[in-house]
This record gives structure tokens, C-alpha cells and sequence, in this order.
């Protein structure tokens, strides 16, 4: 099939490249000049794993331009762009609608059967409220007749962007009627796994289960932070425990149930903020979602008064291992770790930080008093505290980089238990988040 993808960034590159590795005649259309020619040259424009192989793969099958009028060269088209954060929680559909009106306006007069599919995310109403009535407009067409409307939304993660779109759980296709959405259902069997399961919906029962699915997750997450901080404070308790035993009942499940930090990244924070703002929008009572933004909010608090505990005037020297808000990605969203060390360094505490992948990208977002370090040795000779947020692979050299520079006052406050006890004995103080100790047994008020 010869398929169009409007916005060629984090997740629109790895989107064309997957179809086009699928077989499909896809064109890429993005405003940057230089993605354009990434594409067209066979380089991947974001640091995604696999983009660049899956590019090397399709040549011949994907071409890029800075002309939306190559879409009337098409059958089916992607829009993939932004869609930010109003201060309200709502989304912004701006982006949309300009790339629709001229995804529209580049098919008027045009005959052929053609779909849109609205890839980025968008609030609930808006398909049916805005974006088809701009489509229409531009287009000069009624949905439903030579042209199909479906809202399409993937459930990615950056870092394993083209494992999530070819493998999900879950390809969700709102459809404004069944010929469209056969048409988006096809594209996508083309390329996902055979165990993927497809449902196709209404768009507004669409734009629900898409927001529906992230914020179910993040109450999740907040769930087993509860539950971390409950078995810091009594005696032998063990979350790691709690939630390997609570995961096994097939009504809970164990995914996302780990008791560490809180949710970051570009999607969670934002999606439970816009369903409560939905909520609250049609009159519906927001509570839990409200609960489950103010929880995550609180485990920065509650971190950093951990880390206070831990200093001293004589000993106030703080390290943050981990920027990026995963591992396996240097995109800085809401991670905790950037958050943290602001959160400390405004506190008046000397910060340093590493990480493997993001410094640079976390560097325009620090406060100009935190140091940089150039790798995890340098940011434990740095520290009297150091905390490990992101469970990087790297950090698991801790011990041995102790071993050879002796730290037995240093603490390490290690957010994800990446560290054994046995491992730093004699070395450094170690506290688990999640595990009961004197170390982790905080008592004082979190403002």
C-alpha cells in the first residue's frame, strides 16, 4: 500500500520505517529540512534502537520531502505531531489541525478513496468535535464516503519505540466507519506480531481506552510506591516481596508493579493529567486520577527528604546517578532524577550528576550550580550521598569502582535495589528504598 506519515519525529520516523520494512511505499513529510535528508540518505533522525537498521533495510521503499502534497500520491495517511500540554491538562490540537488542513487541502479535487489516521494523542471529543469537521473542511470531502477518519494512538515507549509498535498488546483503532478502520486494521497486521490483539471502536471510545490505559498504569505505579514507602517503615517488611506475591494474581498482574520512583517521560504525566481534566471537563468525579498525579508528586518529596537525612554540614556533597526518565533512552521528560537534583541544588546542597546517555539533554534543564560529572566514577568521588535513579546497567560497577577508591562513609540510596547489600558491605552505607531499615525509617513531615 502506499502510505503517507505526517511528522517524522520521535515516534513518526520509527512508524514510517516499520511500514516501510513491512513492504509498504511510504512517504515521510516532515517542515525540518534535515530530517528530511536523514531519511532520504538513510540515517535515522532520532536516537531510537533499530531505526537506523530498519532504514538501511527499506531503501528504495521510503523517501522523505518537506511537501504535504505528496500525500495525494497516497492511499493512506499518518499524522504523527505534537500535541502539548495546556495549562488546563487538556491537549492542544493545534498541530493537528494544521496538518490536517493541509493533508485536506492536498487532497481536494482529488478522487480516490483515501484514510487519515490520527496517530498523536488527543483528548476525548476531539476526533468527532474538531479534527473530522477540519478534515471535511480542507478537504472538500465527507468522512464516511471518499474519505475514512480513524484515531490510531500506539502505546510506546522511547527507547524500545519499534519493539512496542511491532509487538503491543493492544492496537487500538477508532474508526468513523468500518471501511476505514479495515483499512488502518490492514496496515497494521502488516507489522505487528500475530499475538497483538486489534480493537476497533468508536473514536470516542478510543480516545477513552488510550487515555484510560496509561493512567490505569501510572495508579499502578503509584500503587506500589504506596506500598514501598508502607514496608520502609515497619520492621522486616520488603516491597519487592509484597508486590512479587500481589503481581501473581491474574486480576493485578506483576507489570509496573515495582515500588521505586515515581512515573516520568512525556506521556504518563501528562495523560493522567488530561483524564482528569476530562473528568472533570463532563462532570465526572476526577478523584483518582487527581490521587494518583498529587502520589507521584509526593515521591519527589519524600526522596529528598530521604537524601537530607543522610546529610550533614560536614558531609552535604549529593550525587544523582540517572537523568533520562528510563533506561534505555536519554529523553529527560519529567524524570525524576533531573527533578530531584534541582529539587536539592535549590535546597542550597552542592549537587553533582551522571548518566550514560542524557547528560547533554539534561544539561539546558539543570540549575547552574549542579556539576556534571563525566561518568559514574567521577560522580561517586564527588559525593558523600549518591542516588541511584534509573537503573542503568553501568551503575551495577559501583562496588568495584569502590573497591578501588576505599568511600566507607559514603551513603547510596538506591531507588531501584539494583545493588546487593553483600555487594558494598564495608564500602558504603546502603539504602533500599522499599526495605525496612534504620536508614530508610524517615519519620519527618513531608511539605
Amino acid at each position: 500500500m502506499r502510505v503517507s506519515v505526517v511528522g517524522l519525529g520521535r515516534l513518526g520516523s520509527p512508524l514510517a520505517a516499520v511500514l516501510a520494512h513491512a513492504g509498504h511505499d511510504v512517504t515521510g513529510i516532515d517542515r525540518g529540512a534535515d530530517i528530511v535528508d536523514a531519511i532520504n540518505e538513510g540515517r535515522s533522525p532520532v536516537a531510537e534502537p533499530g531505526v537506523a537498521d530498519l532504514l538501511g533495510r527499506a531503501r528504495g521503499r521510503l523517501r522523505a520531502t518537506t511537501d504535504v502534497a505528496a500525500v495525494a500520491a497516497s492511499d493512506a495517511t499518518f499524522i504523527v505531531v505534537p500535541t502539548p500540554s495546556l495549562p488546563s491538562g487538556r491537549f492542544s490540537n493545534t498541530m493537528v489541525i494544521e496538518a490536517l488542513t493541509a493533508v485536506g487541502g492536498a487532497l481536494r479535487g482529488t478522487e480516490a478513496y483515501h484514510v487519515v489516521a490520527v496517530t498523536s494523542t488527543v483528548a476525548p471529543t476531539s476526533m468527532d468535535a474538531e479534527i473530522r469537521p477540519a478534515l471535511e473542511r480542507a478537504s472538500g470531502r465527507s468522512v464516511g464516503s471518499s474519505i475514512g477518519l480513524c484515531y490510531n494512538p500506539q502505546f510506546i515507549a522511547l527507547g524500545s519505540v519499534v519493539r512496542d509498535l511491532t509487538r503491543p498488546d493492544l492496537v487500538l483503532i477508532g474508526e468513523s466507519d468500518a471501511r476505514a478502520g479495515a483499512v488502518v486494521e490492514a496496515l497494521q497486521r502488516s507489522f505487528v506480531d500475530g499475538r497483538s490483539q486489534v480493537r476497533r471502536m468508536s473514536c470516542i471510545n478510543a480516545e477513552i481506552t488510550k487515555l484510560a490505559v496509561n493512567t490505569y498504569v501510572t495508579t499502578k505505579i503509584s500503587y506500589a510506591n504506596m506500598l514501598a514507602e508502607i514496608c520502609e517503615r515497619l520492621p522486616g517488611a520488603d516491597v519487592d516481596v509484597v508486590t512479587g506475591a500481589l503481581g501473581m494474581d491474574r486480576r493485578i498482574g506483576a507489570s509496573y508493579l515495582k515500588g521505586a520512583l515515581g512515573y516520568g517521560g512525556p506521556c504518563f504525566p501528562r495523560d493522567n493529567a488530561a483524564l482528569a481534566a476530562v473528568a472533570a471537563g463532563a462532570g465526572a468525579n476526577p478523584a483518582l486520577a487527581v490521587a494518583t498525579d498529587a502520589m507521584n508528586r509526593y515521591q519527589l518529596a519524600r526522596l529528598a527528604e530521604l537524601v537530607r537525612a543522610h546529610t550533614s554540614e560536614h558531609a552535604n556533597r549529593v550525587g544523582v546517578l540517572g537523568l533520562s526518565y528510563k533506561t534505555d533512552t536519554h529523553v529527560v521528560d519529567e524524570s525524576p532524577g533531573l527533578l530531584l537534583a534541582n529539587r536539592l541544588a535549590n535546597g542550597g546542597l552542592p549537587v553533582s550528576v551522571f548518566d550514560p546517555a542524557a547528560n547533554d539533554e539534561a544539561r539546558p534543564q539543570l540549575d547552574a550550580s549542579i556539576a556534571i560529572a563525566s561518568s559514574t566514577a567521577a560522580c561517586l568521588d564527588r559525593s558523600d550521598v549518591v542516588v541511584v535513579t534509573v537503573p542503568w546497567t553501568d551503575f551495577q560497577q559501583i562496588p568495584e569502582l569502590l573497591r578501588a577508591r576505599p568511600r566507607p562513609a559514603l551513603v547510596i540510596i538506591d531507588c531501584w535495589r539494583l545493588l546487593d547489600r553483600s555487594s558494598v558491605e564495608g564500602l558504603a552505607r546502603l539504602v533500599h528504598i522499599g526495605r525496612a531499615s534504620a536508614d530508610t525509617a524517615v519519620g519527618a513531615e513531608i511539605r
